[in-house]
């Protein structure tokens, strides 16, 4: 049986993944472990095409008593934790550092050949110049560093044997349909006059849209290299200043952004984030996040360059797509 084995099932990238690959019946049985629950396919769990184990991969994990195509089967590494701030500096290894560890070891049990595993472009670090696959990696975060022992823990796992396969991609801040993360913060201050836009918007951050991202992942599967490292990021990608204009124009927003230096930013969400503590609030406004919205994360996607993937969705077709399929995210 050509099997989907998705850890992390239950995840944002991976629910759509999962969409598209029943779309275009890439696979006979998907088996997703995630320690949360998998929301909207009942109907397909209730037909037997998906089935759902709850599971920390920071713990053994069980052999199935299945009979996977070994060959076609894939296994899927979208188990992560990622936010920051949020989580504690060893709790970022203990998942995505053991997870892989716990997965490699799931994948020697099952036989099966294939490896699909979503790093991040975090262990590149901030620079100003271009990232391309082949640049060094600095990572500077718990997260970013866990993640680049993940991808060298999974290639330990190809290195054991000729016959297996191992793609990696780091992808860039990923948006879309239902996305809670950094460009729908972006758009809803935008939408009420609220945002600030770091050091004149002059910076690059990379973005890529999640339906692109999927067709990546199905795209590079069908490739035949044993090993795959691949960043995704649209391409071109404009500054932080052209994507405020394009949201305003495309959802006609007309209300002033202010500019303001990063230091000034990290400073009164310093205070802000303070203050909201000792009223007993939680604040998506947070001194490392502002300094992460001024570090550039300039991401080329070369290899997706170079082998003719077709990037559908610029920021402005990403957003025009997101519209027909969740208007209700912009109401």
């Amino acid at each position: 049986m050509k099997s989907a084995i998705i850890f992390g099932g239950s995840g944002y990238i991976a629910r759509f993944l999962i969409e598209m690959c029943l779309d275009k019946s890439m696979f006979d049985k998907y088996i997703v472990f995630d320690i949360k629950p998998l929301l909207n396919f009942d109907e397909q769990i209730q037909e037997a095409k998906i089935s759902f184990f709850q599971t920390d991969v920071r713990n053994k994990i069980q052999s199935l008593d299945l009979e996977f195509d070994k060959e076609k089967s894939w296994i899927f590494n979208f188990a992560a934790i990622h936010r920051e701030p949020g989580h504690a500096y060893q709790e970022y290894f203990d998942t995505n550092v053991r997870g892989a560890e716990n997965i490699n070891e799931f994948a020697r049990n099952s036989g099966i050949k294939n490896l699909f595993f979503t790093s991040s472009i975090a262990p590149y670090g901030r620079s100003l110049d271009i990232r391309t696959e082949n640049s060094p990696l600095y990572p500077e975060t718990a997260y970013g560093i866990s993640k680049g022992f993940a991808e060298k823990i999974h290639q330990e796992w190809l290195a054991e044997d000729k016959s297996r396969r191992l793609i990696i991609v780091r992808p860039s801040v990923i948006f879309g349909p239902k996305d809670p993360g950094n460009v729908y913060r972006m758009i809803k201050a935008l939408q009420k006059g609220t945002f600030i836009l770091p050091n004149g918007g002059n910076i690059i951050k990379g973005y890529g849209y999640v339906y692109g991202l999927v067709e990546s992942m199905l795209f590079t599967i069908q490739k035949m290299d044993r090993l795959i490292i691949y960043n995704y990021a649209e391409n071109p990608v404009v500054p932080l200043k052209d994507m405020v204009k394009i949201i305003k124009e495309e959802l006609g927003y007309n209300k002033p952004t202010i500019t303001l230096s990063v230091k000034t930013l990290a400073f009164i969400a310093f205070f802000v984030e303070k203050g909201s503590r000792l009223m007993g609030k939680k604040s998506d406004i947070h001194p490392v996040r502002v300094k992460k919205a001024g570090f550039p994360t300039n991401i080329r996607p070369q290899y997706l360059i170079d082998n003719d993937f077709n990037f559908k969705y610029d920021f402005k077709k990403a957003l025009k797509h997101w519209r027909s399929v969740k208007n209700e995210d912009f109401q």
